[in-house]
């Protein structure tokens, strides 16, 4: 074999796996067919839940430094444009207050991490000079997937080259982490369904350092990080992370009318330039599967999202943690043959899931945008109408863009092969977090007395048994059960009451991924636990 895992596609997610798989001791090959990351903004948004894997990876202190400030606003407006107050503003905390509300919070209902701001041209970079200094994980830039082909022992991959001549790579396993065009999904005859096309738009990204600066704090909408106009061409600007760079989303007819938009959508004369223009297309789509034998697929190749909510990419850095323990449990020979087949059926129901919150934020983004009138503009009581009328429909259907913290923190696997069922379970929510430790659920984020975060408490690596509230329930055949597979298993013993009165429970047994498998106030069937965590 010439690696342990080769991953095509060297976006976020599958560095992000690269990342993962690496600090775990698996060798790894990324190849992707760029000479280096695109100067492309794509995403901008970090949420709180893929910060919280970003901490465990030791990489959340340097994507704060490399993203926007911490004291920038976040603020949502709907606007005419920059030079006039704004129809709507939706006051949301900069990364700074939002930081100082989650170490105010002790219920469980906060994240241990903020969001953060970062454009994709920005953490991409980052993410790749992580994995070119990492001893197991090799980077080949432009070099392409051709295709592949799988036996009962590994995969053998075709690669093309950076002068045209293909090579052959052999691995147990290869994912395919390349986007929404996705070669290796096709390569694997897998579809995807859903709704595509549903409104076609040009994404222009511009050079402006003067904006930010210069935007009126008074009459105008002041700072935030996204400015929807309210037009007929559903404009849509957005500051990067440096503020100096701004794109702008919009039904235009060409490049040179998206000139046009940018400037009218700032209202006062600036000097800019467009770096780049590219057309794309909303997509709600679900691949039919996650992956075929040896072969999986992971992030945009397996789902596709508008961005509203901010699912996609978040998404898939969920898929890649998930996917990389699980990989390193069956290379390591204690994951059993439900673990692999565990990935799709998580997954898919997070991608399924997720695609239905872009959905339902999409509609009511559609829904206030189609309060437009053509005579908006107007210093007449039909135009102060119009205003009027979408200001209100705004201000309750924008909302569920930017409030979607139950989709990411209250995401639940059910059904789960490695989950030990209890049927029921609380409600999925898109808008709002109720901390839960149900089997499947994400350890809700809780402070000890000392004042270290529970999460920093567990160990990067294998099973914990957590035994909560000075419990003495002997725990000693649940650990020597997961530990006959060959599986790494650590009892953790917090004795805090807060942390107790939180989980409900005086047991839990977690994941890799602090993912709960079982919980309860009395010793388990220790034999049936560990058969159903190891996946067999």
């Amino acid at each position: 074999m010439d690696t342990q895992v080769l991953i095509i596609g060297a976006g976020p997610v599958g560095l992000t796996l690269a990342l993962d798989l690496g600090r775990r001791g698996v060798r790894c090959m990324i190849v992707e067919q760029k000479d280096k990351p695109a100067f492309l903004p794509k995403m901008e948004r970090v949420n709180a839940r893929t910060m919280e894997i970003y901490r465990r990876m030791g990489l959340a202190s340097k994507i704060r430094a490399a993203g926007l400030r911490p004291d920038v606003p976040m603020d949502v407006f709907v606007v005419l444009d920059l030079a006039q107050p704004p129809l709507l503003r939706l006051a949301y905390p900069s990364v700074a207050e939002a930081q100082a509300d989650i170490a105010a919070t002790k219920d469980g209902t906060a994240p241990l991490e903020a969001y953060q701001l970062i454009s994709q041209y920005t953490l991409e970079p980052l993410l790749a000079a992580e994995c070119e200094k990492h001893p197991l994980i090799t980077l080949n830039w432009s070099t392409a997937f051709v295709d592949c082909a799988q036996d009962g022992e590994g995969v053998t991959t075709t690669l093309r080259g950076p002068g045209g001549a293909t090579r052959t790579i052999r691995s147990p396993y290869m994912v395919g982490c390349d986007g929404g065009a996705s070669p290796v999904r096709h390569a694997l005859d897998i579809k995807l369904r859903g709704e595509a096309n549903s409104l076609a738009l040009r994404q222009g990204l511009y050079r402006c350092e003067e904006l930010y600066d210069r935007l009126p704090k008074g009459n105008g909408p002041g700072h935030g990080r996204h400015y929807h106009v309210a037009d007929d061409k559903s404009s849509f600007l957005i500051m990067q992370d440096s503020t100096k760079y701004w794109t702008l989303h919009a039904q235009a007819g060409s490049d040179e009318e998206m000139k046009e938009l940018f400037q009218k959508a700032v209202g006062f004369p600036v000097t800019f330039e467009m770096l780049s223009c590219n057309p794309w297309r909303q997509n709600l789509m679900l691949a039919e599967r996650y992956g075929k034998g040896r072969v999986l697929l992971a992030g945009d190749a397996v789902h596709l999202v508008i961005p509203t909510g901010g699912l996609g990419m978040n998404s898939g850095v969920g898929d890649a943690v998930d996917l990389a323990w699980k990989l390193d449990a069956v290379l390591k020979g204690w994951g059993g043959p439900q673990m692999l087949a565990s990935y799709e059926w998580e997954r898919r129901q997070i991608g399924d899931r997720n695609v239905g919150a872009s959905r339902y934020a999409t509609i009511g983004r559609r829904k206030w945008r189609s309060m437009w009138r053509p005579e908006i503009r107007d210093d007449t009581r039909e135009g102060k109408k119009a205003r009027d009328v979408l200001a209100h429909v705004a201000d309750v259907e924008q909302r569920k863009t930017n409030e979607m913290i139950g989709a990411e923190l209250g995401y639940r696997y059910v059904d789960s092969p490695i989950i030990c069922d209890i049927p029921g379970g609380p409600e999925h929510l898109f808008r709002t977090y109720e901390p839960t430790t149900w089997p499947g659920a994400r350890l809700p984020h809780v402070w000890l007395d000392d004042g270290a975060a529970m999460q920093d408490r567990l160990p990067d690596f294998g099973f914990t048994v957590l035994r909560l509230g000075g419990s003495k329930v002997d725990v000693a055949p649940l650990q020597q059960a997961l530990a006959a597979y060959g599986a790494p298993v650590t009892t953790l013993d917090i004795p805090d009451q807060i942390a107790r009165d939180i989980y409900g429970c005086d047991l839990l047994l977690l994941r890799p991924d602090m993912h709960v498998v079982w919980r309860g106030d009395a010793a388990p069937d220790a034999a049936e636990v560990a058969r159903i965590a190891t996946g067999h």
